[in-house]
């Protein structure tokens, strides 16, 4: 049986000084990462497949490998509120876990929603990311008749309203949200397309990086002429 120990000890021979300048440039703080690659930990994952108590025991090592690991492991459904909240504010300062890893398990969650309500309210950048991309995810993987429209309706005069004060992660979840609104709920594609005309040109800073931020009117009519509009996803993990 694995154990964090033979896990870590796996993840630092995995790792590579290229893959962790590569993190480094996306915000990842160096000295939390052994560079190990997704690829390499889609592999590792498969061994430790359905160990829940592992997969925690990884995040709270808060090496960035082990967190994104425990993403691909565990089940977010079996996490509590009080657990989802320690996972967003164990995040901080690592944007691939705070909005990919944190969303991942909140979207599985029964109290997933009410989760992401209440980070988008957070003054911590982090966790305000991690609950604007956690409603996108809902809105990927929910049928629309689970959701509640006239709330995500109002989210997006939030976003109008605020992005231009927001935190830069914050900006960039924002703009994320209003494109999955246009991308997979089709009762809210003219409302979406609205706001993001109203956004304008989104900025943020990007680090060292290519990465650039997608044009949420243009993101939106890309899905529509692909004739995807609404096609929602079996889950938000990758």
């Amino acid at each position: 049986m694995a154990t964090v120990a033979t896990v870590m000890a796996e993840l630092k021979k995995k790792g590579s000084e290229k893959t962790k300048a590569i993190l480094a440039k996306h915000g990842l703080p160096a000295e939390r990462t052994f560079g190990v690659s997704v690829a390499d930990l889609k592999v590792i994952a498969k061994g430790i497949k359905g160990q829940q108590a592992l997969a925690c025991e990884l995040y709270a090592t808060g090496n960035v490998d082990a967190m994104y690991l425990a993403g691909l492991v565990a089940d977010g459904a079996q996490l509590t509120k009080k657990d989802l909240d320690k996972w967003a504010a164990g995040a901080a300062g690592m944007p691939m876990i705070s909005e990919y890893t944190v969303p991942w398990m909140a979207v599985e969650n029964a109290q997933g929603r009410e989760a992401a309500l209440a980070w988008m309210k957070s003054n911590e950048e982090s966790v305000a990311a991690a609950g604007w991309c956690t409603y996108a995810g809902l809105l990927a993987t929910k049928g629309d008749a689970e959701l509640d429209l006239k709330e995500i309706e109002g989210l997006l005069g939030t976003v109008v309203k605020e992005i231009g004060g927001a935190k830069n992660r914050v900006r960039l979840a924002m703009n994320g949200f209003v494109i999955a609104v246009g991308s997979y709920v089709k009762p809210l594609v003219k409302q979406a397309k609205a706001a993001a005309q109203k956004m304008g040109t989104v900025t943020a800073d990007m680090g060292d990086t290519a990465c650039k931020i997608r044009s949420a009117s243009e993101a939106i009519a890309k899905v529509e002429a692909s004739g995807k509009l609404g096609k929602k996803k079996k889950t938000m993990r990758c």
